[in-house]
């Protein structure tokens, strides 16, 4: 059995050198063998900006604004193999399928504040041929799945429905909810209204997650949000 453990994070930036140069640290201390960032704000000129001794297989997707961006990162010592790789041109989302032993896909995907849960919905809609039993998404969705997912208790939108319906249609579901029922952390504070909420997830098909074990949700200098550590078993 292979234990991958993953890791996310949405990093609010990495044009700054000496930022770059503390997420290389932290990625080492935490051990993951694939790493997910939301807003590295690297635009197309900048993709060789993102370098990490031990990290050559970087699959990012760049717009020409500093606005989004994402990447996955895959450990060099690990035995991938990829098989396909599918980018956003504006730098939302990318995918890349390929081989740990087993088969994979990961999708790592930023959704703006506004109407995040229409973006995820198109997503899931023009990448649902690649979305297999054997895919798992990362992502910053900028929205609570649950009312669990909020201090305030707050009832979840029509919008936010519609996007989990989206996610059920292809047997996607909330890995980390599901695994903790009713367990409250958060993964944001936001200041002006004084309230917390976990707007980063990761998502699973339902055949992985007799195989997934969420490993914590865990506070870093590098960013406002908090990381979530998922170890896979296949």
């Amino acid at each position: 059995t292979l234990h991958i453990t993953m890791l996310t994070l949405n990093v609010n930036g990495l044009n700054a050198p000496i930022k770059r140069h503390r997420m290389a640290s932290w990625i080492k201390s935490q051990d993951p063998l694939v790493c997910c960032l939301q807003e590295t704000h690297l635009t197309c000129k900048d993709t060789c900006r993102l370098k990490i001794k031990g990290w050559i297989k970087i699959y990012q997707a760049n717009g020409k604004q500093k606005k989004t961006e994402v990447a996955v990162l895959v450990f060099d010592k690990t035995d991938f193999k990829p098989t396909k790789s599918k980018k956003d041109k504006e730098g939302h989302y990318t995918m890349v399928k390929g081989s740990f032993q087993q088969e994979l896909t990961i999708l790592n995907i930023y959704a703006s504040n506004t109407g995040a849960p229409r973006f995820i919905k198109e997503v899931l809609r023009d990448l649902q041929r690649a979305l297999d039993s054997h895919t798992i998404i990362v992502e910053d969705f900028n929205t609570p799945l649950t009312i669990l997912d909020r201090s305030l208790r707050q009832k979840i939108n029509k919008d936010i429905q519609d996007q989990n319906s989206a996610l059920n249609q292809v047997d996607l579901i909330d890995i980390y909810r599901t695994l903790y029922l009713k367990t409250t952390e958060y993964t944001f504070f936001l200041l002006p209204h004084d309230t917390y909420s976990k707007i980063d997830h990761i998502i699973g098909s339902k055949t992985l997650l007799c195989k997934c074990k969420i490993t914590g949700i865990t506070t870093n200098c590098l960013s406002d949000h908090s990381a979530i550590k998922l170890e896979l078993r296949i």
